[in-house]
């Protein structure tokens, strides 16, 4: 049934996983930090926010360059003579130590402890940046051709709509009892989780009437450990559930603490098991024919 390909591993380990999940927190927390110069309401963020994204930042470097089989080429990407700028992995590596450099610039301003024009100047080229690690790495995806559920145009889409709800999860946690940051954060955790969920529903859709390597990685993704990370932990916890919950606080304009609570602890769990099992599935297929 499925298309004979030449390589017969899974060279994208789990680790990169973990990685994506790093790095699409550090965006939702640099797009919340880059928010408080706009909306009140999140000024309590904007350090916290700022500082955290930096660390996670450092966290997701070091995931990178332990997957490589020899870590100092990670200085390669450094190098001009050795990048090439028609693959997205360069481009990659230029947006993460752009991104690197304007955080720095960006809390070293922020350590002053004014609202200067030049530190909102700093969160939105910082924001700007943090925007191109979702899209990069899903882009990073869906060139590949040969591998279902990756090659597709919604993929980075879909990077950037888990950045933001899990960006604004953490932020959630990191918000506390702070009643008008959480209202802000809700309406955040609601609709890009809603967004996340109707992205999941086309790709699913697409994958499942596609051809024969597209039905059987549907089958993949939908049985099994794999489905279970898929669809128990994904969509129907880290989707559904959080989205119902959110839901019904914005109809009925009240939220307990432990709501939110319970609504960002779940997104959390289901951007990291959709990352996994949207990486590690469509790899699976590969080692079968």
């Amino acid at each position: 049934m499925g298309d004979y390909v030449w390589f017969h591993d899974v060279s994208w380990h789990a680790s990169y996983a973990i990685y994506f999940f790093v790095i699409g927190i550090l965006a939702g927390l640099s797009f919340l930090s880059y928010g408080s110069w706009i909306t009140p309401a999140l000024r309590p963020l904007r350090e916290k926010a700022a500082y955290l994204s930096l660390v996670l930042l450092a966290i997701g470097g070091l995931l990178l360059i332990a997957d490589l089989s020899q870590p100092l080429r990670f200085l390669n990407t450094l190098n001009p003579m050795y990048l090439s700028f028609t693959s997205p992995l360069a481009w990659g590596a230029l947006n993460i130590v752009a991104f690197g450099v304007a955080s720095v610039l960006y809390i070293l301003e922020l350590r002053k402890g004014q609202d200067s024009a030049r530190g909102k100047l700093l969160a939105l080229i910082t924001a700007l940046l943090a925007l191109g690690l979702p899209i990069y790495t899903g882009y990073d995806l869906s060139v590949h051709q040969s591998r279902p559920v990756w090659n597709t145009p919604v993929m980075p889409v879909l990077f950037v709509a888990l950045a933001i709800a899990s960006g604004s999860a953490v932020g959630s946690l990191l918000a506390g009892a702070n009643a008008e940051a959480q209202k802000t954060l809700r309406e955040y955790m609601l609709w890009s989780t809603a967004g996340v969920g109707v992205i999941l529903v086309s790709i699913l859709g697409t994958t499942s009437y596609g051809g024969s390597a597209q039905e059987l990685t549907f089958v993949i993704l939908t049985s099994g450990t794999m489905g279970l990370i898929f669809i128990g932990g994904g969509i129907l916890l880290g989707t559904a559930a959080p989205v119902a919950i959110l839901f019904l606080a914005h109809v009925r304009q009240q939220t307990t603490a432990m709501m939110l609570m319970l609504s960002a602890l779940l997104i959390l769990l289901g951007s990291a098991a959709l990352r996994y099992a949207l990486l590690m599935g469509p790899q699976h297929l590969q080692t079968l024919y």
